[in-house]
């Protein structure tokens, strides 16, 4: 480690596996290298986040022209209940994915600007009512099969 300017540490090319202390901005603080330092694996391997990825995909994919879904019940349709963000960020990434049918819940358009007019009226051009500034759920919302409530039984 070399310090620059101000006492800021800067990285030695040859020796990257330093690493500043705890207090690494106070006066007199030490330097400590890591032992052993190699890189650790991270908390979802690649295989596990492109299976992800791909069962996300294939269910924005089943929504059906004229059918809007919400991030939430896309991903509980995918198996991932309560990754909601995760169907943002695929959405995000990808390519050829019908992105204007996926919103927010209660059938509110979450993008801002000219990516929200331009899904309104992608939208509106599938046939999708609007009430508001809100997509009509009850007439345009996709029910993914297997995702209907629960029959209670009742104990006789």
């Amino acid at each position: 480690m070399a310090v620059g300017f101000a006492g800021i540490a800067l990285a030695d090319p040859h020796r990257m596996d330093y690493a500043m202390t705890k207090g690494s901005n106070k006066k007199g603080s030490k330097i400590k290298r890591r032992r052993g330092s190699k890189s650790r694996a991270p908390k979802s391997s690649p295989d596990n986040s492109s299976q992800i990825r791909i069962r996300i995909e294939s269910a924005i994919r089943s929504i059906p022209h004229g059918k809007v879904s919400t991030y939430g019940a896309i991903a509980r349709a995918a198996g991932l209940s309560g990754m909601a963000r995760q169907v943002a960020q695929v959405l995000h990434r990808a390519f050829g994915l019908p992105w204007q049918r996926v919103l927010g819940a209660g059938g509110e358009i979450k993008l801002r600007g000219d990516s929200a007019i331009e899904q309104r009226l992608r939208l509106e051009a599938e046939g999708v009512r609007f009430r508001g500034r809100k997509v009509d759920m009850k007439q345009s919302e996709h029910k993914f099969p297997g995702s209907g409530e629960r029959k209670k039984v009742a104990n006789d």
